[in-house]
């Protein structure tokens, strides 16, 4: 073969076998030193490790964000400097607001912003809704405290309700003794997991953002992680989970369903399946928040709902926990009313562990929430949820396809967006850096890793199966997701023109910072 050929065959124009610096850069034939500058800036961009990012730098800084493991001391002197005192890391969206209110953002000037970020649904009214409550009685009595077991009224229409939704014609039905309500979800996790004894907990990546802070704080729980395989649309493996409770021993597995923030959805034989674990030895907790999130194609199937008390056999021996509330269905996440349905006897126990946790849900809200509960107004709210929300989820999704950002598991249920950013020119391709641009142009959104359940935060932030990823939620109204989707579109669109180089660094760490001053 010719030395001409040889070259043709060449990646590279110079020569075969190892490439000079121009043809990497791909130089013009003289090149400035203007031009060879932006293009090593480019090259740098393509970040592999958290330390060379400055969003990721920001991340760490946060007390409880050290990275943990890599070296043999139990606190950071630099940030637990009241003794005995450890900070448990925050939630995903805690330290997103938080970043958001050093950008700008306040409870006075919401409006002017985007808020795909917080894990709420709207709260106004919506077409064909039951009409929302604008007051509430406050007997007397009411301004008592109420039992941490809750109001025995409000009890019994949980009971009476998930009776009528799920186990009609069933012999085992749901009494008062098996529903306990909790000021909120993350108070019902807490309650369930301060009186779980020594055991292995499995959880599932990706998953809700607090159930790293339950396993961190709560230590008699061991974790036991499982990556779900966005190939198989993140669905949980049964038979797999079944060998592990054989080969490992777990005694307690914690998952939501529908799923958070994936938005996927276990459901008839599979739901079934899972249930049937309860029946063997092993405790199953539930999240079922976006229990009525569900997006039927079938015009006949809107009003139906998902919740593992379809396929328990015995409401007081199979050990399956349910934590629901009117936060997301009935989109009154402001009352902090919520239930823990069981067996009897783990509500006997939830009592006790509620008396030192929290002391109790509000008592006139309790009150007031008995007729929401109504099978009737349910079924009115059902529909005209499922109905909206599907609306919303459609044009979100419309408008992410026209700016090429498909996704890879569209929702089946929830109020959320997995979206996946790698295909996105670095380093707007991690969620942290996606985020923090996002903030200059007044829109929240979640980065993937809160939801990598990581108790013992050891791992590298760019080996995170969710460090490309950002949770989007449709929850807010259409008017603001359509504020927050012409952002995305205009980092993109910006990304594309314009390259890359403007993006990663000068970062605002607080309010009172300014650009120049605040680079780390």
């Amino acid at each position: 073969m010719s030395t001409s050929a040889s070259r043709s065959t060449s990646a590279y124009p110079s020569r075969s076998g190892t490439p000079h610096l121009k043809d990497i850069l791909h130089l013009p034939r003289i090149p400035s030193v203007a031009h060879v500058a932006h293009q090593v800036h480019d090259i740098m961009k393509h970040f592999k490790h958290e330390k060379e990012s400055e969003a990721h730098q920001i991340f760490r800084q946060q007390a409880g964000h050290k990275p943990k493991g890599i070296i043999p001391e139990t606190i950071n002197p630099d940030e637990e400097t009241v003794p005995g005192i450890e900070h448990p890391g925050s939630t995903g969206v805690i330290y997103c607001s938080d970043r958001a209110m050093a950008n700008g953002f306040s409870y006075h000037n919401a409006h002017e912003w985007a808020n795909l970020g917080q894990g709420a649904p709207e709260v106004g009214p919506i077409p064909n809704g039951p009409p929302r409550v604008d007051s509430i009685q406050v007997p007397i009595g009411s301004l008592e405290y109420a039992p941490t077991t809750g109001v025995r009224a409000l009890r019994e229409a949980v009971a009476n309700l998930y009776n009528h939704m799920y186990r009609q014609g069933k012999a085992s039905q749901y009494t008062y003794e098996n529903v306990c309500i909790v000021p909120g979800g993350r108070s019902g996790l807490s309650r369930v997991a301060a009186v779980v004894g020594d055991v292995y907990c499995s959880y599932q990546i990706p998953d809700y953002t607090a159930y790293d802070q339950v396993l961190s704080a709560f230590k008699r729980l061991v974790p036991v992680p499982t990556a779900l395989d966005p190939k198989h649309k993140y669905r949980l493996d049964i038979e797999q989970t079944k060998r592990d409770i054989r080969t490992q021993g777990l005694a307690v597995i914690i998952a939501s369903n529908p799923r958070n923030p994936t938005g996927q959805v276990i459901a008839g034989k599979e739901l079934k399946e899972l249930v049937s674990l309860s029946r063997e030895s092993t405790t199953l907790i539930l999240d079922e928040f976006y229990s009525w999130y569900i997006y039927h194609d079938s015009e006949k199937e809107f009003g139906k709902s998902i919740s593992s008390a379809e396929y328990i056999e015995d409401v007081d021996n199979d050990s399956v926990v349910i934590i629901d509330g009117l936060t997301k269905n009935w989109r009154l996440p402001g009352w902090r009313v919520c239930w823990v349905i069981g067996p009897k006897n783990l509500i006997t126990a939830l009592s006790q562990s509620g008396s030192f946790l929290d002391g109790g849900a509000n008592h006139p809200l309790q009150l007031a929430a008995i007729p929401l509960l109504d099978p009737a107004r349910v079924m009115a709210e059902k529909i005209a949820l499922q109905r909206h929300f599907k609306m919303k989820r459609d044009h979100v999704l419309k408008r992410l396809r026209e700016l090429h950002l498909d996704v890879d598991v569209p929702p089946q249920a929830t109020f959320y967006i997995w979206l996946n950013l790698e295909k996105l020119p670095p380093p707007l391709n991690n969620g942290l850096t996606f985020f923090e641009e996002l903030l200059k142009e007044k829109t929240i959104v979640i980065p993937g890793i809160f939801f990598d359940i990581n108790p013992a935060h050891r791992r590298n932030l760019f080996n995170s199966p969710c460090h490309h990823f950002v949770r989007l939620s449709f929850g807010p109204p259409l008017e603001e997701l359509d504020r927050g989707l012409d952002a995305i579109e205009k980092v993109i669109k910006t990304a594309r023109k314009e390259g890359t180089k403007k993006f990663g660094h000068n970062y605002k760490k607080s309010l009172d910072s300014t650009h120049t001053g605040d680079q780390i």
